[in-house]
C-alpha cells in the first residue's frame, strides 16, 4: 500500500530524515511514533507530497485515495450531517447528474454505481459517526458556524471517516475530543477495514488499534509488530542486548589493547602485535541504542489537613443565573483521586472551576478549611504566558520572596534546567508549555489538584512522568481528560457529571465503556437512556467516612514506619560516607569503633521496621478487603 524508500530530508540543516525506509501493508492499522521534534507530522508532509524529499522516493498503490483530516476547520452554513455527507465527492457529483440526466440509459449506469458505493446508507453512516463523536440529532441539523474551532475539528474528522479511504493518514486525532469520543473513536479504528496511519500520543489508542508500531529513531524508520506495549518491550529487549554487546566487545578491545601495549616492542611479539593491531581496526563498534532522555515530574507534597478538605452541600451553579448543575452534594479528602466523566458540555469544566474557586455557587454552601491551597490547570492558560519572558521569569513572579536556587529548583522539578529555563516562552514547544504550567501550578505544595485536559501537548513518556508523580503526590486529585490511560491508571473514584448532576459512577473505565455502548444502543431504539448505577451520595459519603475512619489508625502507623525509614537511610548514608573516608582511620580507633557499632545498630533499625512495615501493609489489605 505504502513504501517509503530510503527517504533523505533536511530541514533548517538537520536531518529529519536518513536513508529511511519502511513497507505499510495493505489493511494494516500503524502507529507512528518519536520524540516530539522526531518528524512524525512532517513524513505525513512527505506523504501527501506537500514537501519535497532530498532523496528516496515514495510510493502509494495507484488509484488509492489518502484520506486525510482538514487542517482548517469547516465553515458555513450548510448542517453538519450535509458537511459530512459532501466530503464523498463521487457521491455528490453522481446525485447532482442524477437529478439533471434525461437518458435512461446513463441514468441505468449512475444509479448502479451509487448502489455499488453504498450511497443510500450514507446518511445513517454519517450520522452515526457523527453521533460517536458527541453530536446529537439536533446538533447533526445545526449549521456549522454556529459550533467552536474545537468542535468543528471533530467535524472535519467525521468526513474523513465517513468517505473511507483506502490509505488514511491521521495526526493526533483525539486532541479535540472528550473521553467518551476518545473512546468511541478507538473501537471505530480498531475495525477500520483500511489502512491506517494514525500519528497519537494515546498509548491506550495506541494499544486497542495499531497491529504495528513504525518509530523515528535518529533519522530511521524501524517497524515492530504488535501494539504500543509490545513494541516498548522489544525496543527495551534490543536496547539491553545492545547494551550487553557493547561491554562485551569493550572489554574484547581492552584486552587486545592491552596486548598491544605490553608487546608491541618486544621482537618476539611484534607479529602477534601487529596483528591485533589490525584486529581493532576491522572490529566495527558495537552502536548503542540512544535512549531518550526521561522525563520527571515532582509535586511537592502538601501539609496534611483533617477531611474533608472541600465539601458542598445543596449546591447550585450556573452562568448569567442559568443553572448548569444542580443538587451538587460532594466531598473531597486528601487521599481522593477522582476523575470526572461525562460528554463535553455537559458541566465538568463548570464543576472543575467551582472546586477551585473561579466560579461560586449560586445556591447551597461550601466548606474548606482556610489553610487549604488549590492548585489549577487548564490548558489554555499557555495563552496568559507572556511572550518575550522565560519560564524562570514566570516562576520568579510568583514566588517574590524565594532566592534564585529554589525558582529554579521548582522549575527543575519539571525539566526546566538551568539552559531551558532561560529561554522565552515563545520559543518553547507546547509540552513544554504545559510543563511549565504544571511548575507554576504546584509551586506552593497544593492540597487539592484540578487537572483540566492536561495531557493535550504532552507525549507519551511526559504523559507517564504524570502518572507516577501523580500516584506518587500525597494530596487531592480531580481529573477531567480525554486520555484512558491517565484515568485507568490514576483515578480510583469516578464521577458522572450529565443532565446537570454529578453522581458516582459504580464500576471502573471498563464499565464506563459498556455504559456508552448501552446507551447508543437505546438512543437508536428512541428509548430512554439509561442511568447509571449510583449510589445514594449520603450513603456513599457516610460509608466513606467510616472507612476512612476504620482504616486511619493503620494508614498513620504505616506512614510513621516509613518516615522512620526515610530517616534510618539518611543516617546510615552519613555513618558510611564517614567510614569511607581514608583520614578517619589515621586517628583513633575508638572512633571508627563507634561509627562502625552505630551501623550496626541502624542495620537492625532498618530491618526491625521493614519488618514491621509488611506486617502492617498486611493488616491494612486485610482490613481493606474485609470492608
Amino acid at each position: 500500500m505504502l513504501h517509503i524508500n530510503d527517504l533523505t530530508f533536511r530541514y533548517g540543516g538537520r536531518a529529519l530524515f536518513e536513508q529511511a525506509t519502511v513497507h505499510v501493508p495493505a489493511g494494516a492499522r500503524v502507529g507512528l511514533v518519536g520524540r516530539n521534534g522526531a518528524g512524525k507530522s512532517t513524513l505525513f508532509k512527505l506523504i501527501l507530497d506537500e514537501l519535497h524529499a532530498d532523496g528516496g522516493d515514495i510510493r502509494i498503490r495507484p488509484r488509492v485515495r489518502v484520506g486525510r483530516v482538514a487542517q482548517e476547520a469547516p465553515e458555513g452554513d450548510t448542517s453538519l450531517l450535509d458537511c459530512v455527507l459532501a466530503a464523498d465527492h463521487e457521491r455528490a457529483t453522481l446525485l447532482a447528474e442524477a437529478d439533471n440526466c434525461a437518458d435512461a440509459h446513463q441514468l441505468a449506469e449512475i444509479h448502479e454505481r451509487l448502489n455499488a458505493i453504498d450511497a443510500h446508507s450514507a446518511p445513517s453512516r454519517a450520522a452515526t459517526i457523527l453521533s460517536g463523536l458527541g453530536f446529537d440529532a439536533d446538533a447533526q441539523a445545526r449549521p456549522v458556524s454556529s459550533f467552536s474551532g474545537g468542535w468543528r475539528m471533530r467535524v472535519a474528522l467525521a468526513a474523513v471517516l465517513f468517505v473511507r479511504p483506502e490509505l488514511m493518514l491521521l495526526d493526533e486525532p483525539t486532541n479535540h475530543l472528550d473521553l467518551e469520543a476518545t473512546l468511541w473513536l478507538q473501537t471505530y479504528l480498531a475495525s477500520y477495514p483500511g489502512t491506517l496511519v494514525v500519528i497519537s500520543h494515546d498509548r491506550e489508542l495506541l494499544n486497542e488499534v495499531c497491529s504495528r508500531i513504525v518509530h523515528i529513531d535518529q533519522g530511521r524508520l524501524v517497524s515492530y509488530g504488535g501494539n504500543y506495549d509490545d513494541f516498548e518491550r522489544t525496543r527495551r529487549e534490543k536496547m539491553e542486548l545492545a547494551a550487553k554487546a557493547q561491554v562485551k566487545q569493550l572489554e574484547q578491545r581492552r584486552k587486545i589493547q592491552s596486548f598491544i601495549d605490553r608487546f608491541r616492542a618486544k621482537a618476539t611479539k611484534a607479529r602477534q602485535a601487529q596483528s591485533r593491531i589490525k584486529m581493532l581496526e576491522r572490529m566495527e563498534p558495537v552502536v548503542a541504542v540512544v535512549e531518550d532522555r526521561s522525563m520527571v515530574f515532582d509535586f511537592p507534597d502538601p501539609e496534611p489537613l483533617s477531611p474533608p478538605i472541600l465539601a458542598i452541600d445543596s449546591g447550585v451553579a450556573g452562568y448569567d443565573g442559568k443553572a448548569v448543575l444542580r443538587g451538587l452534594d460532594i466531598r473531597i479528602d486528601m487521599d481522593d483521586r477522582i476523575a470526572l466523566l461525562g460528554a463535553n458540555g455537559n458541566g465538568k469544566s463548570t464543576l472543575a472551576k467551582i472546586l477551585s474557586g473561579r466560579l461560586g455557587l449560586m445556591e447551597g454552601r461550601l466548606q474548606r478549611p482556610p489553610k487549604l491551597k488549590i492548585g489549577y490547570f487548564a490548558q489554555h492558560q499557555t495563552e496568559e504566558l507572556r511572550a518575550g519572558q522565560t519560564a524562570f521569569d514566570h516562576m520568579a513572579a510568583l514566588m517574590k520572596d524565594a532566592p534564585e536556587s529554589k525558582v529554579r529548583a521548582q522549575l527543575g522539578r519539571f525539566g526546566f534546567e538551568q539552559e531551558r529555563a532561560d529561554v522565552k516562552i515563545e520559543n518553547l514547544s507546547g509540552g513544554e508549555k504545559a510543563r511549565l504550567l504544571f511548575a507554576l501550578m504546584s509551586r506552593d505544595a497544593p492540597h487539592l489538584m484540578i487537572l483540566d485536559e492536561p495531557t493535550n501537548h504532552l507525549d507519551i513518556d511526559s504523559r507517564q512522568a504524570l502518572v507516577s508523580a501523580l500516584n506518587a503526590y500525597d494530596g487531592a486529585v480531580v481529573l477531567v481528560s480525554h486520555d484512558p490511560h491517565l484515568v485507568e491508571l490514576v483515578a480510583d473514584r469516578l464521577w458522572l457529571v450529565a443532565n446537570g448532576r454529578v453522581q458516582a459512577f459504580d464500576g471502573d473505565l471498563a464499565d464506563y465503556r459498556r455504559f456508552l455502548a448501552d446507551q447508543a444502543r437505546e438512543a437508536r431504539r428512541g428509548g430512554a437512556e439509561p442511568k447509571p448505577a449510583a449510589a445514594s451520595r449520603k450513603d456513599e459519603r457516610r460509608a466513606a467516612a467510616e472507612v476512612r475512619a476504620q482504616l486511619a489508625p493503620l494508614r498513620k502507623q504505616v506512614a510513621d514506619v516509613e518516615k522512620r525509614l526515610e530517616r534510618l537511610a539518611k543516617a546510615k548514608t552519613e555513618v558510611e560516607t564517614k567510614l569511607a573516608d581514608p583520614a578517619l582511620y589515621s586517628g583513633p580507633g575508638e572512633k571508627v569503633a563507634k561509627l562502625q557499632k552505630e551501623l550496626g545498630e541502624i542495620a537492625r533499625s532498618v530491618e526491625d521496621d521493614e519488618a514491621r512495615w509488611l506486617d502492617l501493609h498486611e493488616q491494612l489489605e486485610a482490613a481493606q478487603a474485609d470492608l
